[in-house]
Order: C-alpha cells, then sequence, then structure tokens
C-alpha cells in the first residue's frame, strides 16, 4: 500500500510558514547562492553579467581640503570645523581670511581645478582655481601628514592682502 499524505487544512498547533516553504538554512560558512539569470528567449538577452562594483576610489586629500577650504571661506560652514584638520598658524590665517569673506559672493564658489606639488614624502602643496560667478580666484595650501597619518592644513593663502604676521608688528 502506497501512502499518500495530504493537508488540505493545517492541524492545530502547527505553524504554517508562508509561501508553504520552511525556512531556509543560514550557514555563515558557505558562499551564498549564485546569482540567477533570466532563462534565454524570454525577451531579453543573454549578454554578459554586469561587473560585479568594484572598490569605490577615494578621493584626494587636495580634494577634500580644497572642497572644505572653500566652503568655510564662502560662510557655508563655520571656521571651528577645521579645528582638528588644521596645524599651527594655518588655523588663525584660516580665520583671519574668513572673517573677511573673501568668497561670499552672490553666487555659490566651485573649485574648479586642481593642482599639487609633492615637495618630500608627506607633505604637499596644492594650488585650486575657484570659480565664484564670473570671476576665478586662486587659493594656494600646504598640506603634512602627521604621525597619526591624517593629512592637515599647515598653511593657506588666498589672492588678495596677507594675514600680518606677529614679527610685523
Amino acid at each position: 500500500m502506497n501512502k499518500v499524505m495530504t493537508r488540505n487544512k493545517p492541524t492545530t498547533g502547527v505553524r504554517r510558514h508562508p509561501g508553504g516553504r520552511p525556512p531556509v538554512r543560514h550557514d555563515t560558512r558557505r558562499p551564498g547562492p549564485a546569482p540567477r539569470h533570466p532563462a534565454p528567449g524570454r525577451g531579453t538577452s543573454r549578454t554578459a553579467a554586469p561587473a560585479a562594483p568594484g572598490p569605490v576610489p577615494q578621493p584626494r586629500p587636495t580634494d577634500l581640503f580644497a572642497d572644505r577650504l572653500v566652503s568655510v571661506l564662502s560662510g557655508r560652514r563655520p571656521v571651528h570645523s577645521m579645528l582638528r584638520h588644521t596645524v599651527g598658524r594655518a588655523y588663525d590665517e584660516l580665520a583671519w581670511l574668513a572673517e573677511r569673506g573673501p568668497l561670499r559672493s552672490g553666487s555659490h564658489p566651485v573649485v574648479r581645478d586642481i593642482g599639487y606639488y609633492v615637495p618630500r614624502p608627506g607633505a604637499i602643496e596644492a594650488f585650486a582655481r575657484i570659480a565664484a560667478g564670473d570671476r576665478l580666484r586662486a587659493m594656494a595650501f600646504r598640506l603634512e601628514c602627521g604621525p597619526d597619518h591624517r593629512w592637515r592644513c599647515t598653511a593657506v593663502e588666498l589672492g588678495g592682502p596677507r594675514m600680518p604676521r606677529a614679527d610685523d608688528d
């Protein structure tokens, strides 16, 4: 006699899973399932699968600092947001420049181009061309890599008057 098991209605006390399937075993030691491809001939062409996303390229420190400095000099960010990113006299120079608002024009300043020079390992001297409306300005800054492998700004200059030195009094 062949046994046939049918389950037309659930028995009391037995929990049924949605969709009628038992839960899937999740074993972290095994790789995930193979990617599913649509069956050929169902309106899709079978081409090479899209490449897996590779590592996202990290922006250079010159790009990050140029954007940060422009946002401070244009008044979009407070000067103290650069406190942990500057060393020595650079913070004073930045605060002096920011209070004069050199990039606070009617339009939003944008970094157009960045160039840099590496005078020695762990130091970068950079320049940026900044467009604000129909004006083009130049900004120069120096970055140095500290013992904790973090880049910090050690000098900043923007075209125009410079901050007076303490020994120039």
